[in-house]
């Protein structure tokens, strides 16, 4: 079993970053692919990025040179640093851990 907790989320202006955090408990957390994902009001969940074992990343294009995505596997540590936010990254963030495991969410707000 995994367990996830992501923290990180709050208020920024448009412009500013933030840096979310999920920490994973359980073991083998080298062998996981994960992620984050998003899910603004009104849609869908959907990709923002992804991280496999071997170091492959893949990125929703709306995000591609402005956020990164990476971990630590000695403190079962999955990061999404997030720059040059706007308003339209404004969504509620999970973390995921490939077998099924998500987080609780963490709400990101992008708005002066």
């Amino acid at each position: 079993q995994v367990q996830l907790v992501e923290s990180g989320g709050g208020l920024v202006q448009p412009g500013g970053s933030l840096r979310l955090s999920c920490a994973a408990s359980g073991s083998n957390f080298n062998f996981y692919t994960v992620g984050w994902y998003r899910q603004a009001p009104g849609k869908q969940r959907g990709l923002v990025a992804t991280l496999t074992p071997g170091g492959s990343t893949n990125y929703a294009d709306s995000v591609k040179g402005r956020f990164t995505i990476s971990r630590d596997n000695g403190k079962n540590l999955v990061i999404l640093q997030m720059n040059s936010l706007k308003p339209e990254d404004t969504a509620v963030y999970y973390c995921y851990f490939s077998g099924g495991y998500w987080g609780q969410g963490t709400q990101v707000t992008v708005s002066s």
